[in-house]
Parts: C-alpha cells; structure tokens; sequence
C-alpha cells in the first residue's frame, strides 16, 4: 500500500497528540454530533473522521490550524468540494498561519492553496492525514 493508501489510525493519533507540540483540542460528545453531522452532510475521507473521533481541532507548530467539524460542515455548504485537476474531490479541513486552505481529497493526499482563496491553485502538501500532521512539528 503506498502512503496515500494507508489509512490513519486512532492510536497514532492519540500517540501523536501525547508526543506535545501542538495545541489540541480533544474531542468531546459535542465535536463528535459535529461530526456525525459532517458525515451527514457530505462523504468525507475516512482519515479525517478517525482524527475527528480523537481531536475536535489543533494548532500545529508552524502556524497551520485543524479546524472543528463544525467549521468544515460550514465551509463545505459555502465552497462544496474542492477540485483539484487530476485528483479525487477534496474538502476544506484545515489552513495555514496565513490563511491558506488545507484540502484533504478522496485519495488521503493533502492539499494546499497557493492563495487565500478557495478557487484557486492547489498544490500537493502531503501524501497523506498522517504524512501532514508529522511534517507541521
């Protein structure tokens, strides 16, 4: 299975979350009804729905932010999915210190915005879930 194929687990997750250097939220009854309503709301890559059952959201050492289910629920009814050419459809999950979005696709890669805006350029920022969240301590 190559990078993009493998799925994230919990225990890293938590293990990566216990390993400090980002600012985490856990997650809480109420990020998992945000988060069951996400899934409600839209299909969304099995990864961030293990993240979500560990952490509602984070700060990471470089500035990038995870945001809340709730926040992606809200970007996903003003953006939808994201296109990016040549890959699966993507959704909004996170941004960086400068107020880039973050797409994770279909396939587990993540991808970043080379703009603020969500119409524009996305390029390839990590593999995978696991890949991004590794690379940002």
């Amino acid at each position: 299975m190559g990078a993009a194929e493998e799925r994230l687990d919990a225990r890293w997750v938590r293990a990566w979350c216990a390993r400090g250097g980002a600012t985490v939220v856990r997650a809480t009854d109420e990020s998992h009804r945000a988060t069951a309503a996400l899934v409600d709301l839209t299909p969304i890559p099995s990864d961030l729905t293990t993240l979500y059952w560990v952490l509602a959201e984070a700060r990471l050492p470089d500035g990038h932010s995870v945001h809340p289910p709730a926040t992606v629920a809200a970007l996903f009814r003003e953006h939808g999915e994201i296109e990016i050419p040549g890959e699966q459809p993507a959704l909004i999950f996170a941004a960086t210190a400068d107020g880039h979005p973050c797409a994770l696709s279909g396939s587990g890669r993540v991808w970043q915005a080379t703009s603020p805006s969500v119409t524009g350029q996305f390029d390839l920022m990590a593999n995978s879930l696991q890949e991004f969240l590794e690379t940002r301590r």
